[in-house]
């Protein structure tokens, strides 16, 4: 019998309220973000989520959906599947592969080896006669599989209840986590202005100790503050609630204004911005969070850059995608070290010239921001030779 699939693709039991029970077929790497207990709809990114909603609803009506197409992040990329599902007893069975032929194929593959999977239990557990292929030793084995799979089942009901419970208390961690946030943001950014005001109207007036005292506060307030903004982000990111306020938006414009006001800091330490921009088509974005994604990337590039160092920034309109460049010659990232970023807390090794902390959050928030505007993000890199920030945003 014929266990495994040629086709690539995933494959899921979900039971009628969308959580998903079992993960049957894997082999494009879901595993890592989503696992049993958790709503099918969480597979794919938040641009697609509508459209998840409405496929769930489609089969709980329906009973059958075919050829939906929508974005599901994959590791660091986002990538288009076709999906598919039908009912299966109590279960949905919903597959997902590249293209609509792949759907199919996948599909039919499944429902197959339920139905002879299915049969061959029923048989073996009313002691009807098995095929003439089957074995005394295939009957044992069958009357076994049946009393694992009652087990199995068991034992993931136990489970689903346990992940609704881990589920409730994170929600209850993100809102304690974004509630502190909220109320530490204020007073620090107060102690942050008023370090700046009396840097700049008082330095003469005090010794170079307590001058040294004050620029140790201002720099330790602003990383408080910054840590602050990107944990309020997190808990807004990790209970859904995320929002987009999306508007007309001239990237082109908003990239300038951006620049302006980085090339400042970055001359104040040596370093050079070069921009070449051309202009762009007009896209829907939350103006605010795409200001952020920007001012994290080309902080991280003046950051890393050495003293002396040009930061070249490049916008350009490829195809129906508006990609931004930022490319810096600092320090660059090791390979095996990659995989760290785009995830929280996630750092590498390597250290700031002018030895400025992270905490690891800025590209886990900016890549968020980015999927849910349907854009993907990625770095490109190398030690000793720098690194290049990509963002790619549909041109509509």
């Amino acid at each position: 019998m014929k266990l495994f699939s040629k086709t690539s693709g995933i494959a899921l039991l979900v039971d009628r309220q969308g959580i998903i029970e079992r993960i049957l077929f894997d082999d494009l790497g879901i595993s890592d973000t989503i696992a049993p207990g958790q709503l099918v709809i969480h597979l794919v990114d938040r641009a697609s989520l509508s459209k998840a909603f409405s496929m769930l609803a489609e089969l709980q009506t329906r009973g059958v959906l075919f050829d939906w197409e929508m974005n599901v992040p994959i590791g660091e990329q986002i990538s288009a599947l076709h999906f598919a599902g039908g009912a299966v007893g109590n279960h949905y069975l919903i597959v997902a592969a590249a293209n609509s032929k792949n759907v199919t194929e996948l599909f039919e593959e499944m429902v197959r080896i339920n139905n002879e999977l299915t049969n061959l239990i029923r048989q073996a557990a009313k002691g009807e006669p098995l095929p003439a292929t089957i074995s005394a030793a295939d009957s044992t084995l069958y009357d076994e599989i049946s009393l694992l799979n009652n087990q199995i089942i068991a034992a993931q009901r136990d489970l689903i209840k346990k992940n609704a419970e881990l589920e409730r208390l994170n929600q209850l961690k993100n809102q304690y986590l974004g509630m502190a946030a909220h109320d530490l943001r204020s007073p620090l950014q107060y102690i942050l202005a008023c370090s700046e005001y009396l840097i700049h109207t008082a330095s003469d007036q005090l010794t170079p100790q307590q001058n040294m005292m004050l620029a140790t506060i201002k720099d330790s307030t602003k990383f408080m503050a910054n840590l602050v903004t990107d944990l309020l982000d997190i808990s807004q990111i990790e209970s859904g609630k995320l929002t987009l306020a999306l508007e007309p938006l001239d990237l082109q414009i908003m990239l300038q204004e951006n620049v302006k006001r980085n090339r400042l800091i970055a001359e104040m330490t040596g370093k050079w911005i070069e921009l070449v921009d051309n202009p762009v088509p007009i896209i829907q974005a939350d103006p605010v969070k795409i200001d952020q994604v920007l001012n994290n990337l080309i902080d991280n590039a003046i950051k890393y850059s050495p003293t002396g160092g040009l930061i070249q920034i490049n916008l350009t309109v490829e195809q129906d995608s508006i990609l931004l460049r930022i490319q810096d010659h600092g320090i660059g990232i090791p390979a095996n070290e990659m995989g760290r970023l785009f995830k929280p807390f996630g750092k590498t090794s390597g250290k700031s010239p002018t030895g400025e902390k992270s905490v690891g959050l800025g590209l886990y928030i900016c890549q968020r921001i980015i999927s849910g505007h349907g854009g993907r993000i990625w770095l490109e890199s190398a030690p000793g030779e720098g690194t290049t920030a990509f963002v790619s945003l549909p041109a509509r």
